[in-house]
């Protein structure tokens, strides 16, 4: 359903561990978008709703709401660093924008 990179798998247990929540999951959020297709958004989240889909990856879990599951659906989240910059990049393939 969702591949994470060992890269981003790495840096998302660090993010989750330097938070300081107990009990922290990684949040993968969409946004249905209009000529640009879907918004993903990652969030530290400690809040699991009953709805939620869960996804182990060893070191911390994903949550994702259950109606968002077509959305993610071959999604794959890397993390590339660049220099003194860095940050995540989510690609699906599987996406389809509108024009």
């Amino acid at each position: 359903m969702i591949q994470v990179t060992e890269t981003a798998s790495r840096k998302i247990t660090e993010i989750i561990k330097s938070a300081n929540i107990p009990n922290a999951f990684l949040r993968v959020g969409v946004e249905e978008g209009g000529c640009s297709g879907l918004s993903y958004m990652l969030i530290v989240d400690r809040q699991q709703d009953n709805e939620d889909i869960i996804l182990d990856q060893g070191d911390f879990s994903i949550l994702v709401q259950a109606d968002h599951d077509r959305f993610i659906e071959g999604l794959v989240i890397d993390y590339e660093e660049s220099g003194m910059l860095g940050g995540f990049t989510i690609n699906n393939p599987n996406s389809k924008a509108s024009y």
